[in-house]
């Protein structure tokens, strides 16, 4: 995997308990700014990105350089301990058996409940480790097998791990920028899928709230990265992209996504990002929504969302389209739609 790295601008130069059940990346392109990047301070910074995971849930009260050390997907202590209580989800059982697993199969849960006084190196997997797990887990999501359900619960708490992993170990450097943005993909492709499975609407409603919530507290750990890793005028390639999701999860100003206004968040950005394309979509889609031009909307959606985009627009173009049909029919029961009609015959 090639880093995620800024680059200096040619102007500036004449980036325990266990709970729960691709893009490649070059170098980042530069640009000068009229707007000075606002003074994030770096210590606050970092440890915002370390307690993203579970602020309330996880006992993290101080950091330590503590490196990790398990070469596998799964710590040996814990994976033996889960095979004793049977608690070994679908995906990491060997041949279907509840009480048996693999190194190649078992995956690190999340740990609700920890303290960094009693972790040992063992216990934490190092930065090629957790990159490879990520890796593992992102091609599980193509299986044929497994529901999209049963494979996000696994993929939803796995992943989670994989960031307290990170947190613990105080690792927020150009790689981690990379798995981030996976982790993203996941939970944004994760927040449509969810919306065409079929079961009990009460316990998919939850579903997709964890995960929406998950996905808001993943990007502001990804924009806290951004920010620590870059270096003078720069910017990451795929930053505006991500930012703009930002933006397209407010379209609807009653919007219960996490997070400061869009209007102070807006005071944050560079000039850059502000006039990127994506932004620059992400921004007349948000003003088209909330006056209602419907034509403008579906148009520029159309032409000029991304995959991702879409993912999280394609709410808000069901309900246009609901609105759309709604008033469409008003106007011929009402007989405004027949005597126009008549008029133009």
């Amino acid at each position: 995997m090639s880093r995620n790295h800024p680059r200096e601008s040619p102007s500036q130069n004449s980036a325990t308990s266990y709970s729960g059940s691709s893009t490649s990346y070059s170098n980042a392109t530069t640009y000068s700014t009229s707007r000075s990047q606002p003074k994030w301070n770096r210590k606050a910074t970092q440890q915002r990105v370390a307690l993203d995971l579970e602020e309330d849930d996880t006992e993290q009260t101080h950091f330590t350089s503590i490196l990790g050390t398990c070469p596998f997907m799964c710590p040996e202590k814990e994976r033996s301990h889960r095979e004793r209580l049977r608690d070994l989800a679908i995906l990491e059982r060997l041949d279907g058996n509840r009480g048996k697993s693999s190194s190649s199969l078992a995956v690190k849960k999340f740990c609700r409940t920890i303290s960094m006084k009693e972790i040992q190196a063992s216990d934490l997997r190092p930065l090629a480790v957790l990159e490879d797990t990520l890796n593992y887990l992102m091609k599980l999501l193509d299986s044929p097998d497994h529901s999209f359900l049963v494979l996000h619960d696994f993929i939803f708490d796995r992943t989670r791990s994989i960031r307290q992993d990170l947190s613990m170990q105080n690792i927020n450097d150009g790689q981690v920028i990379c798995m981030y943005e996976k982790i993203v993909k996941f939970h944004v492709t994760s927040h449509h899928k969810l919306r065409r499975c079929e079961g009990d609407i009460t316990t998919l409603s939850s579903i997709h709230h964890l995960n929406l919530e998950q996905l808001t507290k993943c990007l502001a750990s990804l924009y806290s990265l951004y920010d620590m890793n870059r270096t003078s005028d720069s910017f990451f390639d795929n930053e505006a992209e991500f930012r703009s999701l930002y933006v397209l999860l407010h379209l609807d100003s009653h919007s219960h996504s996490a997070g400061e206004s869009l209007s102070l968040w807006f005071s944050h950005l560079s000039s850059f990002i502000i006039s990127s394309k994506e932004m620059s979509f992400a921004r007349r889609v948000l003003r088209f929504y909330r006056i209602g031009n419907f034509w403008r909307f579906f148009h520029t959606v159309a032409s000029e969302a991304t995959n991702l985009q879409i993912c999280i627009i394609e709410p808000y173009i069901i309900e246009f389209k609901l609105i759309l049909k709604v008033t469409v029919h008003k106007f011929f029961i009402s007989g405004t739609g027949a005597a126009s009609c008549y008029s133009l015959s």
